[in-house]
């Protein structure tokens, strides 16, 4: 009687233990889910993670935190998702620059595009080809002209080297066959700064970051780096229609995994943010900052970044870019 008394005993705790377990794995977690966000705040990559953060950690049921570990062209916080666990708790929102890097750093001790799983793509964003009113610029026309008339003598600024605005600007001169000089600067305020100053002549810049100088009359619009206008500034017209080559510098921008994280798992991730994408209110939030929302399958994902990576190590080695 005893034994039997024993083994109800054990088998009780047994089915309780198996009950708790499975009341844990419905209720919300409370280890947070990282979005590491390889550049400082305030930039396009850092208004995507924290407008999606908040959507995604209602339909996780876990608290979803931004973390910005800026530094070496996005390599910093890029090196600490693939050297992250794939537990569930880490994922690194980049940009376009990422497949950039995976050239520009032959040294580096990981491969930025092998190494990461992509997620989904969230969005893109259009760079803007502006110059200061001083240089009697009013078009892309006008800046060829001058730089062939004058080869050297035009400068252009950047964030640093390697960034989209960098490369962008050395695509619109292999196309267009002219010669600028590039000042690289350590981030886009101080660019900005000298720009608007006149120290320096023009320069590629996110949409969201020139529409401001421009509708004010302090920068001038010479052309859009995409296939089609847009709708911020609809009288812009593309470089293709500037006369300035068919030049698409889009930037896109998405989510990535650490090696070795489950199928599943990103599954379920990419399903959450193709709805999230989807909500009026982030669509809104996106294009007014200059991006358009965008969605994709991790498979579509990966032959994007693969893509754009063959492209831009073309330009970086026929261009003979270093990071130095």
């Amino acid at each position: 009687m005893l034994q039997l008394i024993r083994r109800t005993a054990i088998l009780a705790v047994a089915a309780l233990a198996v009950a708790g377990a499975a009341a844990q794995s419905t209720a919300p977690s409370a280890v947070p889910l990282r979005l590491i966000v390889p550049f400082t705040p305030g930039t396009g990559i850092d208004l995507i993670a924290r407008t999606v953060a908040p959507r995604l950690g209602e339909r996780l049921g876990r608290p979803v935190v931004v973390e910005n570990r800026a530094g070496a062209s996005g390599n910093i916080g890029t090196e600490a998702v693939v050297r992250a666990k794939p537990d569930g708790q880490t994922l690194l929102v980049s940009v376009s620059t990422l497949v950039m890097n995976a050239s520009l750093y032959p040294t580096l001790p990981f491969d930025p595009v092998k190494d990461l799983v992509p997620v989904s793509l969230t969005s893109w964003g259009q760079l803007l080809l502006v110059a200061n009113p001083k240089t009697g610029f009013h078009s892309a026309a006008d800046l060829i002209r001058a730089a062939k008339a004058n080869p050297g003598r035009i400068n252009y600024a950047s964030p640093g080297v390697g960034t989209p605005h960098h490369l962008s600007m050395e695509l619109f001169k292999a196309t267009n066959h002219v010669f600028l000089t590039h000042i690289p600067y350590r981030g886009t305020a101080g660019a900005v700064t000298d720009l608007l100053g006149g120290q320096v002549d023009a320069m590629f810049l996110p949409i969201h970051v020139a529409l401001p100088y421009v509708k004010a009359g302090r920068l001038v619009a010479l052309g859009v780096g995409s296939d089609k206008r847009h709708p911020l500034l609809p009288d812009v017209p593309t470089l293709a229609e500037a006369r300035a080559g068919k030049i698409n510098v889009d930037m896109w921008y998405g989510v990535f995994a650490p090696p070795g994280s489950s199928p599943e798992f990103v599954a379920r991730l990419n399903r959450e943010l193709r709805e999230i994408l989807a909500l009026p209110e982030i669509r809104t939030a996106f294009t007014t900052q200059g991006m358009d929302p965008a969605s994709s399958t991790p498979a579509q994902f990966q032959q994007l970044v693969a893509q754009d990576a063959r492209r831009w190590a073309a330009l970086i080695r026929s261009q003979h870019i270093t990071a130095d």
